[in-house]
């Protein structure tokens, strides 16, 4: 006989335990209502932030939450539950539906805590928990801005990770957070005083103003301005206030049903999740299991797990939780595991801090000889979380302060040197022994099918990379697809997209994948379209239409997105040859806007301190003058650097200028898996520095000799010897096919080194391709790149002629006019440069 179930709350950790209830049901002994209050299926509240970025729900919904086909389940959406008759098992919802229920799963999450400060229910203040929320913050953001001129500011009651997630949102919607924490330090329960310190420091970097030790005392409105006193006499100018202090479980339909709950709130449970109602369970944060409440989603998951096994007869304990969590807020890593605070009688602690280069380092082991490790602590680099946690109670495979070290440490342990028993997915308590199963005897052979046999990686994602090293370790060929929305690589969805003549990503995504895309497919696919649909008119510009959607922020903006959250303008300055009019021009431009400037490395002339809105004033300048986009915040063409050449220069052989300037027009806009440099020098003396270019050349007193492959960054490389002597026909020939061959065959975001030495034959195969044409497609590499010459056109001017398009740089941002008052100016080397308010200055030498 099929039993019902009554499932009261569709968030993660009940959508969780529907899932596993109904892979595991084999003979469909149960049949499943699910009672849920707000009005959309289960979402990722996990990555609520992530909202933000692009205001598209759908992409957080959980795949399958919506139970499409499945008649054994009923999902009853904005229908809360009302009442419990524990008696006649029944639950009652607040349009009056009556349902019975066999069993019962209380999974109704947690509700947030607003301290009791007079003035927190006033316009203006807000909670940070569903995308309901979000949407409210971001009108009554957009409503400030508008009615003010400046930057609008706001208040985030709250430092730990909730609290810092909210002010992240803030800062990408365009406001300038305080976040208040009444702890000494932000994130008290997951840092140290050493971390918290730079965890300070790294946050304020980013135009987030931190008040520690104190706390709301009193909230006031004038008109649309709120003004927030702290404890510590600060007052604060306001015009939003977001409550992200910490949640409370939500036990009241328990405690009107008479159920046991704790002294601080929660559901109480056993270790089986079972309430005082041997018929009713509680998971998630709303259970308090043996008397304690879990706010994380990698518990409650476990709870969802054990309550489908004894729904199907099987037992099923609480085993406990791994509280470890890793947050990159803005860039800032942050990560914390084990017995971070050395709480085991006898631990020891290894800290290696360097305030300097930005990290903080701290491992937690016995004080006995095994050095087993207990816990750690990672602020500012977090790269050896992902094998450092799996460690915790296992003895180190090296010494502690090693492990630590800048070069090598844990990064440089392989996969082999963690048990077994070690859990690789925390969110989903999965061990390497169990992913290694799944690789060696289920046949998965890539991350995707790891991810759906086993869960690991599908809920933060943080373990990703090492379910890839797991993978290689078990000598398992990986595949090259760009992410779990699509199987395949960049290079075969450029042959998809080329050959079918697909303009949008819905399109794409809607034939050859799955989902709706992520932050990975979207730019690599944006990139693409750009290449590809040049000749489409305003369609190829890449804040056309759905392009405009894919783009990350420096595209989405056409300029470099500074740490102060202002943004650089780089005007193109072709081989670095420019007019003393010109020269002028960008000096006014400069002193007009306030703007900071700088000579770049590539010979142009970089102004810094921009704001959004005055993005479109400054270009219309500069395009006045005859300037045109520099590309530098794109993965195209940056510059062509180039020496004076043979018309000045007395060791000149060719004219190094005027190839520059040729080269640097001819592929300006060609956007490309990763940055493009080149350089051309007019003789070996190498003044141009072409060899650690992507593609560079050097004079000879024959023609040219053309280099590729040279980068810089982590691993400098020196750029090969393609061709010698040729002349500046042939030159141009072969990097118009260098090119274009590179932006159709590279993975995505990599650079022409990386190209090259991964290429079969390396740079041997790749002088057969465009020199020897060995594989039939020159002619066609030919046409592809003088396609992309005849259809330029500039991206500045392509905005400051559509009124769509200027509508993005004021609908998001403040009117300009006052200066951003979270940032005032020093004199430094005669110059303005912005001090952000509560960061210490510190002085230039």
């Amino acid at each position: 006989m099929t039993r019902t179930l009554v499932v009261v709350g569709h968030g993660m950790v009940g959508h969780r335990l529907v899932e596993a209830l109904r892979a595991e049901d084999t003979e469909n002994s149960w049949r499943v209502v699910v009672l849920a209050e707000e009005a959309r299926p289960a979402y990722d509240r996990v990555a609520l932030t992530s909202y933000v970025d692009g205001w598209e729900a759908q992409a957080l919904a959980l795949s399958g939450s919506d139970y499409a086909g499945d008649s054994l389940v009923e999902l009853r959406l904005n229908d809360a539950v009302a009442e419990i008759d524990r008696t006649a098992k029944t639950v009652r919802t607040a349009s009056g539906h009556v349902q019975p229920y066999d069993a019962l799963v209380l999974a109704t999450g947690s509700r947030p805590f607003v301290p009791p400060v007079p003035g927190h229910d006033l316009p203006g203040c807000f909670v940070y928990r569903t995308i309901e929320d979000l949407d409210a913050i971001r009108d009554a953001v957009e409503s400030a801005k508008s009615a003010k001129r400046g930057r609008a500011a706001a208040m985030v009651v709250g430092g730990g990770l909730l609290g810092l997630e909210a002010a992240k949102a803030l800062r990408d919607m365009g406001l300038s957070p305080h976040v208040v924490e009444m702890a000494p330090r932000l994130m008290p329960l997951q840092v140290d005083e050493g971390g918290g310190s730079l965890l300070r420091k790294l946050i304020t970097e980013l135009d987030l103003t931190v008040h520690t030790g104190t706390s709301a005392n009193k909230i006031e409105q004038d008109g649309r301005r709120l003004t927030a006193s702290l404890t510590n006499g600060t007052e604060l100018d306001l015009d939003l206030i977001v409550f992200s202090a910490g949640v409370r479980p939500r036990d009241e339909l328990a405690r009107a049903a008479g159920l046991d709950v704790g002294e601080r709130g929660g559901i109480i449970t056993d270790i089986s999740c079972v309430t005082s109602d041997p018929d009713i369970y509680a998971v998630g944060e709303c259970a308090a299991v043996e008397g304690r409440c879990y706010g994380l989603v990698a518990p409650g998951y476990t709870m969802a797990e054990i309550v489908a096994a004894q729904l199907l007869g099987r037992q099923g304990t609480f085993p406990g939780a791994d509280m470890s969590t890793k947050l990159k807020l803005m860039g800032v890593d942050v990560a914390s595991f084990g017995d971070a605070h050395a709480t085991t009688e006898g631990a020891l602690e290894v800290v290696l801090a360097d305030a300097v280069s930005g990290y903080y380092k701290k491992l937690v082991v016995s004080g006995d000889e095994d050095r087993t490790l207990l816990g750690g602590i990672l602020v500012g680099d977090a790269s050896a979380y992902n094998m450092l946690r799996p460690l915790v109670g296992s003895k180190l495979p090296a010494d502690p302060a090693a492990m630590l070290a800048p070069e090598g440490g844990a990064s440089a342990v392989g996969v082999d040197a963690l048990p077994d028993a070690a859990q690789i997915c925390s969110c989903n308590n999965v061990t390497k022994g169990a992913i290694t199963h799944a690789i060696t005897s289920e046949g998965c052979d890539s991350v995707a099918k790891i991810k759906g046999c086993t869960k690991a990686g599908t809920t933060c994602g943080s373990c990703v990379p090492m379910l890839g090293k797991l993978l290689d370790a078990c000598g398992v060929e990986q595949s090259k697809a760009v992410c779990e929305h699509f199987a395949y690589s960049r290079q075969e969805l450029f042959e998809i997209i080329h050959a079918t003549r697909i303009t949008t990503f819905g399109e794409l995504i809607a034939k050859h994948g799955t989902g709706s895309g992520c932050a990975l497919c979207k730019p690599a696919v944006a990139s693409i379209l750009a290449t590809l649909d040049t000749t489409a008119g305003d369609g190829g510009h890449v804040l056309a239409g759905e392009q405009a959607t894919l783009q990350d922020t420096n595209d989405h903006f056409l300029a470099n997105m500074q740490k102060n959250g202002t943004y650089s303008v780089v005007p193109r300055v072709p081989g670095g040859e420019i007019t003393p009019e010109k020269l002028i021009v960008i000096g006014e431009v400069a002193k007009e806007f306030g703007l900071y400037t700088k000579i770049t490395g590539g010979q142009r002339i970089d102004m810094f301190g921009a704001t959004v809105d005055q993005l479109p004033h400054i270009w219309k300048r500069l395009v006045d003058a005859g300037f045109e986009s520099g590309h530098a915040y794109g993965k195209a063409l940056r510059t062509v650097k180039s020496c004076v050449g043979s018309d000045w220069c007395r060791y000149g052989v060719q004219d190094s200028v005027g190839m520059a300037v040729e080269l640097e027009l001819r592929y300006r806009g060609l956007r490309s898996p990763h940055k493009l440099k080149s350089g051309v020098s007019g003789c070996a003396r190498e003044c141009a520095e072409a060899r650690s270019k992507d593609f560079g050349i050097i004079a000879t007193e024959k023609g040219w000799n053309l280099y590729v492959g040279g980068n810089g960054g982590a691993i400098p490389r020196h750029a090969e010897l393609l061709v010698s002597d040729v002349d500046s026909e042939s030159l141009i020939r072969y990097i118009d096919r260098f090119l274009m061959f590179y932006v159709r065959t590279a993975d995505r975001l990599q650079r022409t080194a990386p190209w090259i030495e991964e290429m079969d034959g390396g740079l041997d195969h790749l002088r057969e391709v465009i020199v020897d044409d060995k594989l039939g497609i020159c002619e066609e590499l030919d046409a592809a790149m003088a396609k992309h010459v005849e259809n330029y056109a500039d991206e500045w001017r392509g905005v400051l002629e559509d009124p769509d398009k200027l509508a993005r740089f004021t609908s998001f941002v403040n009117a300009p006019g006052t200066p951003d008052p979270t940032i005032s100016f020093k004199e430094e080397r005669e110059q303005k440069v912005p001090v952000l308010l509560g960061v210490p200055e510190v002085v230039s030498r």
